[in-house]
């Protein structure tokens, strides 16, 4: 099951011209997308653009009316060699992933695909997860766009201009016999508004034509010598036709005074900030009306020269707001203006960082620096600026950050994959530490505290592979840690195959909640769940087993603290040689809570009788050592101050956000710690047998209350 349900969203995707289409960007793209007739559209699931795949997968009905063939893939790069059928074939498609790590998978396919060319539009959603908030690496999708000459649109964060890239893309990659990269960064993915919907439209030539009349194009295949020609028709051919349709639709905008002494030159995506900006310092408008001529790059790849020309000329200087290092976009405007003798100065880095995400405040700096600098006059009326965190600026918030220690991200409570690491622990106790290669996915928390385990991580499924250079003669074994997710994307082959076929002497542990869990919850090929559509409960057991691999276990509940250790410490010291694999399987609390819940809150409504399961510590009994929180680290754990003069230390609490999952408890008995967590079962809609029983505890409970305070010795004061 996915992280979020678009059913009812779907519906609005069968609009049709005329009509206003009211939602967020991630619909707006597909919407799009059945406007500008795809035959086929693929994707890899990650932030920014999960949902774009969930609302896919929700619109199948609508799709399948179409003709549109849809597909999740195993990985970013099975996703771009899906973009092949446009080589040959005028059928358009579109494929969609995470970038830049998603790229990073796809590049050889995209280095093929654009080397060739295209002959039906093909269009690559990017979601380009950047800032303070990505979970990867900081790095642009700009490069690919530069290194393979596919074209990069980065349009306005609204829905009408998303709406028209998608749109134009299509037709540009057809221009120009090239694919197309459209980026969206998370607020585009996300941001509301609306637009003026058209006819959805069957694709103009359908892959079932193009299997019964195939064509081949032997120039279109990146074999010697074709490939020298590939190379040369990019520039002498495709490059000018893409800059003549930037040029001939206007993709690129400009917005406020025809003339001024300044300007400024940004990428389509940065718009918003930038209007933000200049509505702070009195330059701008609620409506967009700017007092400051602006550039607006919705192409950020090819550059156009003679439009940039002819905005510079006759300014003292221009601000290009280029989000992210290198400076590309930066060094190639001061070519082109030195080229062209124009003296404009380009300011850019000098004013903004060269790193990281442009927020608001960093924007508002950046604008009004290059202004007072270049533009001084522009700034005497202009009002007084906020503080932009008047929050984290306030003495007592500067205090309490002293004080209280910055809380690390971890896992969700109830995380059948903290108990995994829990019994890592605990044989590291034994045994000493380990070299642990990490993998990408909720698993990498295990590196923070509590559990501060693993050194590397070198891409998805690539966990045990980073561990093969360790394949020595050694008094201790190389762990290596991978998903499921990663498993199916790249570990079987990579990782595990690789280990069987160098003989390595590791182990490796693949965690298996069921989904895709990092990326939103989506179904892979070992989930649990009967899909009608796709082929689910497929065994990792039996698909390690089938590559080679002797030693596996399969433990199927994690929270099992004590077989964990056990196996773990089995797999580390057992004297048979060859990859040891054990796979540890239980669902995802998250996604397990979002089937459950509406599940038990629709029974209790009913009132059928059911039963929850809730933990908590005897204040009595815990001693405060706190080692059942080391070990677990979750967050409904935490401590509570007590009356008792006899404690020193506050004792161990569990707030009211328990799932029930036990791992508290059975870190304690693994770990022979203490007997003071008990469970209870809350019981809704009880039937008489419960309110009997429950009348019984209570009368034995107080009996054995009122004898204990009886024999009670009192001193008189």
């Amino acid at each position: 099951m996915a992280e979020r349900s678009f059913e009812r969203e779907v519906q609005d995707l069968k609009l049709g011209a005329g009509e206003i289409f009211r939602g967020e960007g991630i619909l707006a793209i597909t919407k799009a997308l059945l406007q500008s007739g795809v035959a086929y559209v693929g994707g890899y699931q990650g932030s920014p653009i999960s949902h774009l795949m969930d609302v896919l997968a929700d619109a199948k009905d609508v799709m399948q009316d179409l003709g549109v063939h849809f597909e999740t893939s195993a990985s970013e790069a099975a996703a771009a060699a899906m973009l092949s059928a446009s080589v040959m074939y005028p059928v358009r498609g579109a494929v969609t992933w995470k970038s830049t790590a998603g790229t990073n998978v796809a590049s050889d396919a995209l280095s093929n695909l654009s080397s060739g060319g295209v002959t039906g539009g093909a269009l690559i959603v990017i979601g380009e997860d950047f800032g303070e908030g990505s979970s990867i690496m900081q790095e642009r999708s700009h490069a690919f766009a530069m290194k393979s000459q596919i074209w990069l649109l980065d349009p306005r964060p609204n829905l009408p201009s998303i709406v028209k890239a998608v749109e134009d893309g299509f037709e540009l990659s057809e221009a120009s016999s090239t694919p197309v990269m459209l980026q969206v960064r998370i607020r585009a993915c996300h941001v509301h508004g609306q637009f003026v919907a058209k006819d959805n439209q069957k694709p103009k030539h359908t892959l079932r034509e193009a299997l019964e009349n195939p064509v081949r194009d032997v120039n279109r295949i990146v074999l010697p010598p074709a490939n020298y020609l590939h190379e040369k028709d990019k520039l002498e051919r495709r490059w000018p036709a893409a800059v003549e349709f930037v040029k001939q639709r206007k993709l690129n905008e400009l917005f406020g005074p025809g003339e001024g002494e300044i300007g400024i030159v940004m990428l389509g995506g940065m718009y918003n900030s930038v209007m933000r900006a200049l509505q702070q310092l009195g330059l701008a408008d609620v409506y967009g009306c700017s007092l400051v001529p602006l550039y607006v790059m919705n192409v950020a790849y090819p550059l156009i020269d003679d439009e940039l020309v002819a905005f510079c000329s006759g300014k003292t200087a221009v601000l290009m707001v280029e989000e992210g290092a290198p400076d590309y976009i930066e060094q190639a405007l001061n070519t082109i203006l030195c080229r062209r003798d124009i003296q404009t100065r380009v300011s850019g880095k000098d004013v903004l960082p060269m790193g990281g995400e442009y927020t608001a405040p960093v924007m508002l700096k950046g604008i009004r620096e290059f202004i007072s600098v270049h533009a001084r006059t522009l700034l005497r009326n202009q009002p007084p600026v906020p503080d932009p965190t008047p929050v984290l600026n306030d003495p007592k918030i500067k205090a309490l950050a002293k004080v209280v220690p910055p809380r690390p991200p971890g896992f969700c409570i109830g995380c059948p994959e903290r108990p995994i690491f829990a019994a890592m622990k605990l044989v590291e106790k034994e045994l000493g530490p380990h070299h642990v290669s990490a993998d990408i996915g909720c698993h990498l928390f295990s590196i923070l505290p509590p559990f501060n385990i693993g050194g590397t991580t070198m891409g998805y499924g690539l966990g045990p592979a980073s561990a093969s250079a360790f394949n020595v003669e050694a008094g201790k074994r190389a762990i290596a840690v991978m998903g499921d997710g990663g498993f199916w994307h790249n570990g079987l082959a990579s990782s595990v195959g690789n280990a069987v076929f160098n003989k390595q002497d590791g182990v490796i542990l693949v965690v298996d909640n069921y989904y895709s869990a990092a990326t939103g919850g989506q179904d892979i090929m070992s989930s649990r769940a009967l899909d009608p559509h796709r082929k689910t409960n497929n065994s990792i057991v039996k698909a390690v087993k089938g590559i080679g691999v002797e030693w596996v276990r399969q433990i199927e509940r994690t929270y099992d603290v004590a077989k964990m250790r056990d196996t773990l410490r089995e797999a580390l010291t057992t004297r048979e040689k060859g990859p040891k694999v054990i796979v540890a399987s239980s669902e995802c609390m998250l996604n397990k809570q979002r089937r459950v819940r509406p599940q038990f809150l629709k029974a209790v409504k009913n009132g059928e009788r059911v039963v929850k399961q809730r933990f908590g510590v005897d204040e009595d009994v815990c001693t405060g050592d706190h080692a059942c929180i080391r070990l677990s680290g979750c967050p409904s754990l935490s401590v509570k101050h007590t009356d008792d003069p006899l404690k020193d230390d506050p004792v161990a609490a569990i707030d009211n956000n328990c799932v029930g999952c036990g791992n508290c408890g059975e870190v304690s008995e693994a770990a022979v710690l203490c007997p003071s967590f008990y469970r209870a079962d809350i019981i809704h809609n009880p039937n008489w047998w419960d309110r009997f029983v429950h009348r019984m505890r209570g009368a034995v409970i107080g009996w054995l209350q009122r004898r204990r305070e009886a024999r009670r010795i009192v001193f008189a004061e």
